[in-house]
């Protein structure tokens, strides 16, 4: 199942406080960029982020769950409707995130 237009729209809306929050398409699912770097993505209508150490923290009894078959596990972010959170949650997480290839 691919990720509705309105659910992808409803999490850009809860991360809407967040300089540089932008997104891909990619085979009916989504990746989510904060300031350039891959944070998560939102894939059968879920919101998952990458399990860096600073979300694994944040997160202590979230669900690991793999986006697609094959994938690396990911961190489900079942409460989406805390915006103040969720840029707590990116914010720490920043540092820790890859840093895009060139």
């Amino acid at each position: 199942m691919a990720t509705s237009k309105e659910y992808l729209n409803y999490i850009l809306e809860q991360l809407s406080g967040l300089d540089e929050i932008t997104y891909r398409a990619m085979m009916g699912e989504y990746i989510i960029y904060y300031k350039g770097r891959i944070a998560g993505g939102i894939c059968d209508n879920r919101f998952l982020v990458k399990p860096v150490k600073a979300a694994v923290a944040l997160l202590p009894d979230a669900p690991f769950e793999k986006p697609y078959e094959g994938a690396k596990e990911m961190l489900l972010i079942e409460n989406t409707e805390d915006r103040e959170f969720l840029a707590k949650l990116f914010g720490a997480m920043y540092d820790e995130l890859p840093i895009p290839k060139k």
